[in-house]
C-alpha cells in the first residue's frame, strides 16, 4: 500500500479523482527523481483555516493555496504533510481560466515538488518548478 493520506480539515470535500490513480501518480513522481516515499498527507482546508497555519507557523498574514511541512530526517526520502485551501484553489482555476481538476492536480504536485527539494523563492526558480509542475501534470489522466 502507497503511503498517502487524503483528509478533510473544516471543510467537506470530495477529490474529483481516483485515490489509487492519484497515489500511483504521486508516487511515481517521487520515483522519477530517485526519492523513497516515506509517508505523505494531504488535508484539504478552507482559507481561514490555512490563513491561521500560516499565520501560527510562518508568521506570514496572507492567503495562499498551499503550505508544505517537510518532516523527513533521511536524505532523499519523502515525509511530509501538504495542506490545500480549496477555496483558493477554486478562486485560481477562475483566475487563470482553468479547470478546477487541473488547478487542484498543480497545487497537490506542487507540494511534492517542494519535498522533492526544489524552491520557488527567484523567477529562475519558479520558472523551474512551474515546468516540472506540467510535466507532472501531463502524466496524470484527468
Amino acid at each position: 500500500m502507497i503511503p498517502i493520506y487524503f483528509q478533510n480539515s473544516a471543510i467537506d470535500f470530495d477529490l474529483p479523482f481516483e485515490k489509487a490513480q492519484l497515489k500511483d501518480w504521486i508516487n511515481g513522481v517521487i520515483l522519477e527523481e530517485d526519492y523513497t516515499l516515506e509517508e505523505l498527507s494531504y488535508v484539504f482546508t478552507t482559507d481561514e483555516s490555512l490563513l491561521e497555519i500560516n499565520q501560527s507557523y510562518l508568521n506570514h498574514d496572507t492567503f495562499t493555496d498551499i503550505i508544505t511541512f517537510d518532516y523527513s530526517e533521511k536524505d532523499r526520502v519523502v515525509n511530509g504533510e501538504i495542506i490545500i485551501s480549496i477555496d483558493r484553489v477554486k478562486e485560481n482555476a477562475l483566475k487563470y481560466e482553468v479547470e478546477f481538476d487541473h488547478e487542484l492536480a498543480r497545487v497537490m504536485i506542487h507540494g511534492v515538488i517542494h519535498l522533492l527539494g526544489y524552491d520557488d523563492k527567484t523567477p529562475n526558480q519558479k520558472a523551474i518548478m512551474r515546468k516540472k509542475e506540467n510535466t507532472c501534470i501531463s502524466l496524470l489522466k484527468i
